[in-house]
């Protein structure tokens, strides 16, 4: 089983995942979200899960589930 690490970085606005065989995949935020349609919330939430759970968004982003996490988010907005 190979481990992944991941880490928000405040410099490059990225996800940093790096494996234990010493590889470094960059995911730009920036990148990431410039398609998904989102509201104001969804995209305080959006930055929160990149920086507390910078693994979950680099998955997220890298299935390409984002615009999906971002419209379930939205829709708890209205609860």
């Amino acid at each position: 089983m190979k481990f992944i690490y991941a880490k928000y970085n405040m410099y490059h606005n990225s996800v940093d995942v790096t494996t234990f065989d010493g590889y470094l995949l960059r995911i730009d935020c920036n990148v990431a979200e410039e398609r998904l349609r989102t509201t104001l919330c969804p995209q305080c939430a959006l930055d929160a899960l990149a920086i507390e759970e910078p693994l979950e968004h680099a998955r997220l982003a890298l299935d390409g589930n984002l615009q999906m996490w971002v419209d379930a988010e939205d829709s708890l907005e209205l609860w």
